[in-house]
């Protein structure tokens, strides 16, 4: 199944509303924040997205994922919002996803759209009607849009994290737990941005 058109615009229809997608990434890394985006598309931007491929992230190549973030961010109403390590550790892998939503969110109005949430559960107190939607990366094109946005805005604050941390070969692994990354801790040891809440593999 791939994302189109068909099911924001049932959604509009039924709602009365425009339709914010919302997705995130980096929920199972041992590193880094978790990154959430909301994207509107307005119905004039469609030709200009046309014939680019967007879907869900995961099916999506690098370099593909660069060219529609580009244009994503010349056509749509994006929000990026995010939840530290440390925020991680605090309040737990899901609050955090969901805090990173609500920021995501900000950037939109009170008033503005309906927002299709990627999952199970919509964030708690948002100023949107909100709907989740199982498999939604793979159904809305507004989802699969900011699972694009969100990705790629992720993957470049890893590449400013390896700047400070080279060692952890995060460019390349970021920051999920390959091999390469645990012997990276095993012998360099935790930075301040690890979750020190997930099995790192060694002690905090």
């Amino acid at each position: 199944m791939s994302p189109d058109w068909g099911f924001d615009d049932r959604t509009s229809r039924q709602t009365g509303r425009a339709v914010i997608g919302v997705d995130e990434v980096g929920r199972g890394p041992l590193f880094g924040p978790v990154v959430a985006a909301a994207v509107q598309i307005p119905h004039a931007a469609r030709p200009a997205l046309a014939g680019l491929g967007i879907d869900d992230s995961k099916r999506v190549s690098p370099a593909r994922r660069t060219r529609i973030f580009r244009a994503l961010l010349d056509h749509a109403h994006i929000g990026i919002g995010a939840a530290c390590a440390g925020e991680i550790d605090a309040v737990g892998i899901g609050v955090a996803t969901m805090l990173a939503m609500k920021r995501a969110l900000r950037a939109f109005a009170d008033e503005a759209g309906v927002a299709l949430i990627d999952g199970r559960f919509c964030p708690p107190g948002l100023r949107q009607p909100s709907q989740a939607v199982i498999g939604g990366d793979r159904q809305s094109m507004a989802i699969a849009s900011a699972s694009i946005i969100a990705k790629v805005a992720r993957d470049r604050s890893l590449g400013n994290f390896a700047r400070f941390w080279p060692d952890y070969s995060l460019q390349q692994n970021k920051g999920y737990p390959t091999a390469a990354h645990r012997q990276a801790l095993k012998v360099f040891g935790l930075t301040p941005a690890h979750r020190r809440s997930f099995r790192c593999g060694i002690s905090a």
